[in-house]
């Protein structure tokens, strides 16, 4: 088990911290705290508060990813997905949302705007090489495998 922490910034007493929606979710569901009802103009894309802060272990990222619901039935996704928190930033946690529907979208306080994932992240360490190693793929991508 890795802590993590969340603390609701100043007037956002009101707005629910993330949560899992089902015992065996892998997302914790991020509701907006907005003060006033935002509209996402197709093709449009906006900030979100959510109101909160969080400091987790080092070994953790967050990731910021669209709610499926939304993305289906209307159009409205994250862009940067999946978007990364590193462990050491402590601001408000924002999604970037976009409308890819045909119709404006209401934003509303209090409303599930998208899911964070935790993930461990491993340590890497970076070395200088003067020739890598072959693979059958080689430098094949962006579609080199056919259709």
């Amino acid at each position: 088990m890795y802590p993590v922490q969340f603390k609701r910034l100043p007037g956002n007493e009101d707005v629910t911290l993330p949560q899992k929606m089902s015992e065996w979710a892998s997302g914790f569901d991020l509701h907006a705290a907005v003060t006033e009802e935002v509209i996402l103009a197709p093709g449009e894309r906006k900030l979100i508060p959510t109101g909160f802060a969080m400091a987790m272990p080092q070994e953790l990222e967050a990731q910021i990813r669209p709610r499926s619901g939304l993305a289906y039935k209307h159009g409205i996704t994250c862009l940067n997905t999946p978007g990364t928190i590193d462990a050491d930033y402590r601001g408000e946690v924002k999604v970037l949302l976009i409308n890819l529907g045909q119709e404006p979208f209401s934003i509303t306080r209090g409303e599930r705007i998208a899911q964070m994932v935790f993930q461990v992240v491993p340590q890497v360490t970076v070395e200088e090489v003067s020739e890598l190693s072959d693979t059958v793929r080689g430098a094949g991508g962006f579609g080199h495998t056919g259709k």
